[in-house]
């Protein structure tokens, strides 16, 4: 089973002119690795999977996986048409890959019974372990704390990305230890971290990834004074990397760094200006 400990960089698609970028998507995985990332996770939120196409999809994931190790890697899974998901499932799993990272199915809104039967059902299917997405914010539908404790105990469900925002939950799931706890709201990493959470899945570490790669080992290390300060030195970069619709912001930060452009597909728009010069500043002050 893959370890998903660390901080793994939900990664951002460059594009340019309308067509995916792949000389700055091939430059921006090579820097979020050697900067410490633990893993990419390719085609989530971060990386507009919902504006891209099933082929588009692909060519990035094979785009990445040519720059990093299969155990490096992390696919977004999302849908609601379970048979659909299957058969998209069984061509990603074609590829060597760390695991698949699946929401709940979007805007259905099914029970519970039917949320627990369909991450069992793509649980039995897998090839490679999955990380489950719990982020209701998002697919409208929330997991019931003792709902994800009984889906969680699957063999082949490896991690939980955990967006809830329910601290009771994620403790829950930690002192459970039957998977590996990831924060997937940036401003709660170190908090997981402390509580005994192996990792982070976060939008704003492409951004002193080094930093982040810094915070995770501190506190494994029993250094939480060194953690901590390293979490407020990131703090403002966190919440102006969200002032925006994600990746709006990051890819205006990404374009101020020079490592790629700020475009985004619609309905997603660009930063604004005013935005953009928070950035800056934000940016500026986290160098020195």
């Amino acid at each position: 089973m893959s370890s998903f400990s660390g901080i793994w960089v939900a990664l951002a698609t460059p594009l340019r002119n309308g067509e995916i970028d792949f000389a700055s998507l091939d430059r921006l995985v090579q820097r979020l690795l050697a900067d410490g990332a633990a893993g990419l996770v390719v085609c989530g939120t971060t990386g507009e999977a919902a504006a891209l196409s099933a082929d588009e999809q692909l060519a990035v994931l094979d785009a990445v996986l040519r720059q990093a190790a299969p155990h490096q890697v992390i696919m977004g899974l999302a849908g609601n048409q379970l048979n659909a998901l299957l058969d998209r499932q069984r061509e990603i799993q074609r590829r060597p890959l760390a695991g698949l990272l699946v929401p709940a199915p979007y805007y259905i809104r099914p029970s519970q019974a039917g949320l627990e039967h369909f991450f069992t059902t793509l649980a039995d299917a897998a090839s490679v372990p999955l990380v489950l997405y719990d982020i209701p914010y998002r697919t409208g539908v929330r997991i019931e704390r003792d709902t994800l404790r009984r889906i969680v105990r699957h063999a082949n469900i490896a991690a939980i990305k955990d967006c809830a925002g329910d601290a009771e939950t994620t403790m829950a799931l930690i002192a459970d230890a039957q998977v590996q706890v990831l924060a997937g709201e940036d401003t709660q990493i170190f908090s997981t971290l402390c509580l005994g959470g192996h990792g982070a899945i976060s939008a704003s570490a492409h951004v002193r990834t080094d930093l982040y790669a810094r915070m995770h080992a501190c506190v494994m290390q029993g250094d939480l004074r060194g953690a901590r300060q390293l979490h407020y030195r990131l703090l403002p970069w966190m919440q102006a990397a969200f002032c925006e619709a994600n990746p709006a912001a990051l890819k205006a930060a990404l374009a101020l760094l020079g490592l790629s452009s700020d475009e985004v597909r619609a309905p997603i728009l660009p930063c604004s200006p005013a935005n953009r010069e928070q950035l800056r500043q934000v940016l500026e002050g986290l160098a020195n």
